[in-house]
């Protein structure tokens, strides 16, 4: 299956000096292991040890140790999955070195993988793995998705063109150590939980919702996208609306969160104004998947920074005090505190003892909810609809994805979030012959963090 010899040694040769960028770049995911499956390089076993590994680095170091000794076809069967899974610059990276150190010959039977070129002895695999290079049939909506019962507007099926993934690019030691001090802490691995909910096909005999075409791209994308942050990722698809309750509140109840830096809620679905649809037709309130995470309810995440990105509309919230958990003891108010407070109650304070003062300090107070960030892909109270591609996913995920991997290394979310804002702005619509052609979108967010947001990619301080 693999050969009497092992992998030449330029192709190790190739792993071992590019190892370092690999081992900083690459998204070592179950799509990739898979492939590799397919191509009998790796075992179930290889699989499983590689995808247990706690970290994105540790899972490629797994991969690159074990990949010189799968046999003269494990390089070029690498490369292959590579680029299968959008990764076609380190595909690219290694073809290069490996030909500068040895031209390949006819007789050894090998030709160099290039973006339209495959290896010979590998062209039965472009039936099972296609190039991703050629162009995708276009699949129209024949008309705009079908309205729901309220008659609120939902996410229409348009194509258009949209970013080419690329990797994240990888925070600097120097960029953390001159921005860390005024930001939310990021120094955990994993950086925390990251839960994505999908609902691409709804049930027909209890909803007159649409598949959402090229919503299947968006889940993936997000998947590999806070993978490659370092977040361990939870995809859970075509649920009905007491499914995602269940999901978010297991989620929301996750004893991880006590030792890791942050949590990322991810909801794509059809959506009215503050609801979005499970797959059965009902409705699921936004407001309510934000108190699951507020400071009362989920303890575990206060003083952390929680991020959602939602394709739907959002509801309104409501603030009440809540004790902080673990909060330290509150030292004398201020003076500017106790003017606050109102003067009987000064008053009331400077004739008590201090033995009733100590018996009766406040706790540290945070209001029911903070420290969240939260992404729309159209405004608020407007009606608008959602654009979405059926080949490459929809507007707000695509430039969202884009935008983290180019900027998060040295931008904080807010700040990677107006620049969503920006590319959404300048995006129309293209579909000749229908209402929606060159039409628009306007993405938003709503924000209240109390630190700047830095993901810190690829670097971990406590290594």
């Amino acid at each position: 299956m693999l050969g009497e010899c092992g992998m030449k040694e330029r192709d190790k040769l190739a792993l071992k000096k590019n190892s370092v960028a690999l081992c900083r770049e690459m998204v070592v995911d179950e799509l990739l292991i898979q492939f590799l499956q397919a191509d009998d390089v790796l075992t179930e076993g290889m699989a499983e040890t590689i995808l247990a590994e706690p970290t994105s680095h540790k899972r490629s170091w797994r991969l690159l140790s074990l990949l010189p000794k799968r046999g003269p076809r494990a390089f070029e069967s690498f490369c292959i999955a590579l680029r299968e899974t959008e990764q076609q610059h380190l595909c690219s990276l290694l073809i290069r070195f490996r030909d500068r150190e040895s031209t390949p010959t006819e007789s050894e039977g090998e030709i160099s993988l290039t973006q339209d070129s495959t290896p010979a002895k590998n062209r039965k695999d472009q039936k099972r793995f296609p190039d991703p290079t050629l162009p995708l049939p276009t699949q129209e909506c024949a008309v705009p998705a079908k309205r729901a019962r309220t008659h609120e507007s939902m996410e229409m099926c348009l194509d258009a063109d949209s970013p080419v993934t690329t990797a994240v690019l990888p925070c600097t030691p120097e960029f953390y150590m001159s921005h860390s001090a005024q930001a939310y802490s990021m120094s955990s691995s994993p950086r925390g939980l990251a839960l994505v909910v999908s609902n691409v096909r709804f049930e027909p005999e209890l909803s007159e919702l649409d598949i959402r075409r090229g919503g299947e791209v968006d889940e993936e994308v997000l998947r590999r996208l806070f993978t490659e942050l370092d977040f361990t990722v939870s995809l859970h698809k075509d649920l009905t609306v007491q499914a995602m309750r269940d999901r978010i509140e297991q989620f929301a109840r996750r004893p991880e969160h006590a030792v890791y830096d942050c949590c990322a809620v991810c909801l794509l679905s059809h959506g009215v104004e503050g609801s979005i649809y499970g797959t059965d037709g009902q409705l699921l309130e936004l407001d309510w998947v934000f108190e699951r995470f507020d400071n009362a309810r989920c303890p575990l995440l206060q003083n952390k920074p929680k991020m959602f990105f939602i394709q739907a509309c959002r509801g309104e919230e409501m603030d009440s005090g809540v004790d902080q958990l673990d909060g330290d003891d509150r030292a004398e108010p201020t003076d500017c505190e106790q003017r606050d407070a109102g003067r009987e109650e000064k008053s009331a304070r400077q004739n008590e003892t201090r033995e009733q003062r100590d018996s009766e300090r406040l706790r540290v107070k945070l209001p029911q909810r903070s420290d969240m960030i939260c992404g729309f892909a159209t405004l608020k109270g407007f009606s608008t609809a959602a654009m979405r591609n059926t080949k490459k996913g929809s507007w707000f995920i695509q430039e969202l994805n884009a935008a983290v991997r180019q900027r998060a290394r040295d931008t904080h979310l807010s700040d990677i979030l107006v620049q969503v804002n920006a590319r959404i702005k300048e995006r129309e619509g293209y579909a000749p012959g229908s209402a929606h052609h060159r039409c628009k979108e306007m993405s938003e967010f709503t924000s209240s963090l109390c630190k700047d947001l830095y993901l810190f990619p690829k670097y971990c301080p406590n290594n």
